[in-house]
């Protein structure tokens, strides 16, 4: 289905200077039976609190935005747990991942099934880790520096570092930013 869905997309919304775009969100729980859930931070509710922590795909571009590709964010705990993780029904061979590795899989997932994106962004916390840094970076033609949201400073422009096509007329705005990869197959000349 997911393969599908993102045949639609490209067909529908596709743009070369699509953006793909990362984030995590929390959903409230009160009991303790949903996979996942635990007491952990949550953006959506500003604090700690019981809840189930999902991160989210979407695509963005001059056609429209739509959600495209999800992940259930699993605390080491629940993978360590087998009993746990049975009776919640989550499948024995899930791993634990950090969010943004989960982050990387879905990018690495729209970019193969050839979604055209020419960035990709994600908030604070995802764009400050070196597991999506390297992973992205390497295979990236554009980066630009988180801006953390309780600097107090406001969002800068990208700053480009390689390029294999020039930027967007208006400077990029946001969190973090790279250029996505070109899909497996079809060559890069920014690559190393």
């Amino acid at each position: 289905m997911r393969d599908d869905l993102f045949a639609y997309v490209s067909e529908h919304l596709g743009h070369e200077y699509g953006v793909l775009i990362v984030d995590e969100t929390g959903i409230l729980k009160k009991g303790i039976k949903s996979a996942g859930v635990q007491r952990q931070y949550s953006g959506t509710a500003g604090r700690t609190e019981n809840c189930q922590l999902g991160v989210f795909l979407a695509y963005a571009s001059p056609h429209g935005r739509t959600l495209i590709d999800q992940e259930l964010y699993l605390p080491r705990g629940w993978c360590d747990t087998l009993a746990r993780r049975a009776e919640a029904g989550i499948a024995p061979g899930v791993e634990f991942a950090t969010k943004p590795a989960l982050g990387l899989r879905m990018i690495e997932r729209a970019i193969t099934a050839g979604l055209p994106a020419k960035w990709v962004t994600a908030d604070e916390a995802t764009g400050r880790t070196r597991s999506s840094g390297p992973g992205c970076s390497s295979r990236a033609s554009a980066t630009s520096s988180p801006c953390p949201a309780t600097s107090g400073s406001r969002p800068r422009p990208a700053t480009p570092v390689r390029t294999s096509s020039p930027p967007p007329r208006r400077p990029w705005r946001g969190s973090a930013a790279v250029a996505a990869p070109a899909p497996k197959g079809h060559g890069s000349t920014t690559g190393p």
